[in-house]
């Protein structure tokens, strides 16, 4: 399907090197937009997905760097701007549970290893393109949640899920800040998604259990949260609508 609107449009996806960032950057690109495609620590497949944002009609750069450092986000945001002339869409991927550890036995390192990702990169990318999308007037920034900021999380994930909660009520509190410069702040909330390295950072039992909870009895796939984010980006399709979070999840949680 095309989405007109979106043709020509500019984004930075962070964390786009695989999964679901990965999905999206192909999804924009499918639709003639400009991609920043950011990667950390394997800038071969993020080199990789960009020329596949390419092949699907889009325009791709590649940038590198670690967004648990706040300047780094401010870096990444900036180049992407210089780069396209524009910065549309801001989508805050990177994230992830890092480590399993019951909370007791969380260090110091760990716990800002944690929320330095989930919680700390999306505020300070954020920031950084407000004042960029504040002087085009208007964007959508959308951020990937988790369903666990719902539910608690799964085994020994606490501060994970307490980190994806933060980003579901930031992109609350920014969308009614930001309103009234036509800047949209939405969230997409995957469930049990398969995605790389999905069995190592997730239990068998827990997987099974959310499996059987899950009336589609399935995990989705990274392909299928992209219309979510399509749907966020596009003015035409979604001009009226800020400050939600939209769950993917095969029925699992129903809010």
């Amino acid at each position: 399907m095309r989405i007109d609107d979106l043709n020509g449009k500019a984004a930075l996806v962070t964390g786009s090197s695989t999964g679901i960032g990965a999905a999206v950057a192909r999804g924009f690109g499918a639709q003639g937009m400009m991609v920043a495609v950011h990667g950390n620590s394997n800038m071969a497949q993020a080199e990789a997905v960009a020329a596949e944002v390419e092949q699907a009609g889009g325009r791709a750069i590649v940038l590198k760097g670690d967004v648990r450092d706040m300047a780094t986000c401010a870096r990444l945001v900036q180049e992407a701007h210089a780069a396209f002339g524009r910065l549309d869409v801001l989508v805050n991927n990177a994230g992830g549970v890092v480590e399993r550890k019951p909370l007791k036995d969380v260090d110091d390192d760990l716990y800002r290893r944690i929320v330095e990702l989930n919680a700390q990169s999306v505020f300070a990318c954020s920031r950084a393109v407000l004042p960029i999308m504040e002087a085009a007037g208007g964007g959508s920034i959308i951020s990937t949640t988790s369903l666990a900021a719902r539910n608690g999380g799964g085994s020994r994930s606490t501060l994970y899920a307490a980190s994806k909660a933060f980003m579901s009520t930031f992109t609350r509190g920014l969308a009614k800040e930001v309103a009234r410069h036509n800047i949209r702040v939405n969230a997409v909330a995957p469930g049990v998604i398969g995605k790389p390295n999905k069995e190592k950072s997730t239990p068998t039992h827990q997987l099974e259990a959310s499996l059987k909870l899950t009336p589609m009895r399935r995990m989705g796939t990274v392909e299928e949260c992209v219309g979510a984010y399509l749907y966020f980006a596009s003015e035409g399709l979604s001009s009226f609508v800020t400050g939600q979070v939209l769950e993917v999840n095969g029925g699992l949680l129903m809010p």
